[in-house]
Formats: C-alpha cells, structure tokens, sequence
C-alpha cells in the first residue's frame, strides 16, 4: 500500500472520498469570549475539513465581545478577507509603518494582506461576529505579543527593552503575563 501526502497532510484515494470530507458544521455556533483578550476564533483548515487539501483554501468565525479584540498577528501563509455580520468592528494593519484601518458595519468586508500585522476591535454596543476566508490550507497564526513575550527560552529583557525603547522594569511585566 502506499500512502501519499500533499502538503504534510494524507491525500485519501478520490474513490473513497465523501461528503463529509468537504463539509464543516460549527461557524452557526456562537463561542464564549470570556477571556483577557474577548474574541475566540474557531477555524475550518485542512486539519478539520480534509477535503480542503490541496484547494489552497480556509476559513474562519471570529466571535468578538463588547471591547474585546483579536490582537495583533499575522498569517505568514495567507491573505485574509474578513466579513461582518453582526455588529461593528475596527479592522486594521501596519504596512511600511502605515496604519490603516476602517471601520466595519455589517456587509463590509476588509483584505488584510499576506504577513502584515493586523488586528479587529469591537467597537460597538453588542456582540460582533465576523467571517474569513485566507488563501491557504494551513495559514499559520503568529501572534506578536504571545510570540515576542512569551517565547522560550524567553529574550533577554534587556534586549526588548532596547527593541521598544522601554525601561527593562516595564517589560518584565508582559512576560509573566505571557509566559
């Protein structure tokens, strides 16, 4: 028998493929946002919807609460077009050290580019929720903060006390957040 993998992931032989490998039920779910940040992202990707192998394709829900955001991050694999459709939102990017940013209704849409820093704030009264789809099976999420703060073994503070101009007494204070 032999077994062939596309992109790291099983390739099942098309004879036996299913629907159920094409299809993803839980983007009606509403998700808690009971935490530090107030979102919580459940995505569609190949590890969950096989049938996306290959397509170059994935998607997501992004529930966000009243002031609660989706921090800063970037998908290195990926450009992402994010869709409201309940509530108001504040979407931006950092580009060449540009901000750009709009605020999104229900209906609008926003493009974040391939490996920009971007970010989603709930800007209204109510709950928001918003779709997206990227253009990769595996778009990979880098969140900065987790990533810069949290690493392991963790950067000398030092050195991100030069990186962000900041006293090093200050940036001992994220890392115990995010370690």
């Amino acid at each position: 028998m032999v077994v062939l993998l596309v992109n790291g992931k099983f390739c099942k032989d098309p004879t036996l493929a299913t629907a159920e490998d094409f299809y993803f039920t839980v983007l009606n779910q509403r998700k808690e946002t009971n935490n530090p940040f107030g979102f919580n992202v459940t995505f569609g990707n190949v590890d969950n919807v096989p049938g996306l192998n290959t397509l170059g394709l994935s998607f997501a829900r992004a529930d966000v609460g009243v002031n609660g955001q989706v921090p800063p991050h970037y998908h290195p694999r990926a450009s992402e077009i994010l869709g409201v459709s309940e509530g108001t939102l504040l979407a931006g990017f950092v580009s060449d050290q540009r901000l750009f940013t709009k605020t999104l209704n229900v209906g609008d849409v926003f493009v974040f580019p391939q490996g920009v820093i971007h970010f989603v704030v709930n800007i209204g009264e109510v709950p928001a929720v918003a779709f997206a789809s990227l253009n990769s099976q595996n778009p990979g999420t880098i969140f900065i903060a987790d990533t810069v703060f949290g690493s392991n073994p963790s950067i000398n503070p030092k050195f991100l006390a030069k990186a962000f101009q900041l006293d090093s007494t200050i940036i001992m204070k994220p890392r115990t957040i995010f370690v």
